[in-house]
């Protein structure tokens, strides 16, 4: 199974990610030329090669009407803010801002560190702009709504699978900066400097994706970095409350790197495309890419990538069970129509033999594991259970897929599967009933005249 594996090490950014997927193509030139050719109104995409701890990969710069944007913002914009803009971080790092002035127009972001930020990304974080009160350097802002976004998204020239998913994570980002700021995603606002270079990084992730098409995209546990951030409101934490937002129910973890290492971008795009989170699965590598940021750590500031195939017997799946002895069978029932709506792959029971010779029953749900944290929550609010023991499985399947025919009764769906050596064909039980209702026949008789 074509599968891809994205090292998040260092955490992850839009512009990161673009050039770790770019070293994957086999014409990374021509992938790169046309990139140049999507239409994004004053973008242009440059790539270079970078090294960090001896390992070299690629940089990915994007430029808005002929410049580089260090700080492009991808985080709603709120109004009314006070035009000031300090510097006196807590970290053991520096951040530089190289403006030909003096700061009379003072930016104010919700990350003001934005500016060579540690991986220089595309960086999509809140600049608040106060548009009621003069500056000592007179200038105007404009500012994009998610319509906005998303007319120019729809412009570009790329398939239709494409669109829908820049415009996917572009919703993601809104939503959690919509929470953070309690604010409607009507209301959230994009800052038009920042705007294009960050739709460049998420159209060209989209892009790349769709070019690669992996059958799975696993991501490894995401290093979101530690210590603190100064903002428009004073202090906040990292990760970053939209940042936390976008990543919950993720593994994550920090540590003693001090800075935001993943973007509300890296994570949107993670979480959209990522179908599995986890350890690297056992794979045959067949190609590697390093997308690397600009700042320089002990560790390698990069995101790694691996396409190569897994073997489709290593199908992954979770195992959750519970055992319950207070709960009748029409709640039971109840349960595990629920349980199914929200995604789950199968949910049977066992009757058992509890403590204190109560009889009881055993629920068992298997699920995708990316999907376990939400498995678990709706276990926990449908059923009376305190507890879920959870079992990682692996799952032999044959490949599976359905067609319809037309019969003198109607179309009829066939479910097809094969593999092993072995190819099994039935008819969709659902049909069979309808004609057999329609007829007045058995299955049986529908299945023999079929």
């Amino acid at each position: 199974m074509k599968t891809l594996f994205i090292e998040c090490n260092m955490g992850a950014a839009g512009d990161m990610l673009t050039a770790a997927l770019l070293e994957l193509m086999p014409d990374p030139e021509g992938f790169l030329q046309k990139l140049n050719t999507l239409g994004i109104p004053g973008v242009s995409y440059e790539k270079s090669p970078s090294q960090k701890c001896g390992i070299t990969g690629t940089h990915i710069s994007v430029k808005v009407d002929g410049e580089e944007e260090e700080a492009g913002d991808m985080h709603g914009h709120e109004h009314d803010h006070e035009h000031e803009h300090h510097h006196d971080h807590d970290h053991e790092h520096e951040h530089h801002h190289d403006h030909d002035h003096d700061h009379e127009h003072d930016h104010h972001h919700e990350h003001e560190h934005d500016h060579d930020h540690d991986h220089d990304h595309d960086h999509e974080h809140e600049h608040h702009h106060d548009h009621d009160h003069d500056h000592e350097h007179e200038h105007h802002h404009h500012h994009s709504s998610m319509a906005d976004v998303e007319a120019v998204i729809d412009s570009l020239k790329v398939p239709d699978k494409v669109k829908t998913d820049a415009k996917s994570v572009y919703r993601l980002i809104a939503e959690a900066e919509s929470h953070a700021h309690n604010m409607p995603v009507t209301e959230i606002h994009f800052h038009e400097v920042g705007t294009m270079d960050a739709i460049a990084d998420v159209t060209a992730v989209c892009l790349a994706m769709e070019e690669l098409s992996p059958e799975r995209v696993i991501v490894s546990p995401i290093h979101v970095g530690a210590g603190t951030v100064r903002c428009a409101h004073g202090i906040l934490p990292v990760p970053a409350p939209a940042t936390a937002y976008i990543l919950q129910g993720l593994p994550i973890y920090g540590g003693k790197i001090q800075g935001e290492l993943c973007t509300p971008t890296g994570a949107a795009l993670l979480r959209h495309f990522g179908t599995e989170f986890g350890d690297m699965p056992v794979m045959r590598v067949e190609r590697t890419g390093y997308g690397m940021g600009k700042k320089d750590f002990p560790a390698a500031n990069c995101v790694r990538v691996m396409l190569g195939e897994t073997s489709d017997l290593g199908d992954r799946v979770v195992e959750l069970n519970c055992n319950v002895d207070d709960m009748t069978a029409e709640e039971i029932g109840f349960a595990m129509e629920r349980l199914f709506d929200a995604g789950a792959f199968e949910v049977f029971t066992i009757p058992v033999n509890m403590k204190k010779n109560r009889p009881g029953t055993l629920i068992r749900v298997l699920a995708d594991p990316a999907k376990k944290q939400e498995m678990a929550a709706a276990i926990f609010k449908y059923t009376t259970t305190i507890g879920i023991r959870e079992v990682p499985c692996s799952r032999y399947i044959l490949k599976r897929g359905m067609e319809t025919v037309e019969t003198a009764y109607g179309p009829v769906r066939i479910k097809r599967s094969e593999g092993y050596g072995v190819k099994v064909a039935k008819y969709e039980f659902e049909d069979l009933a309808r004609i057999a209702r329609e007829q007045g026949l058995s299955i049986r008789e529908v299945r023999e005249m079929l």
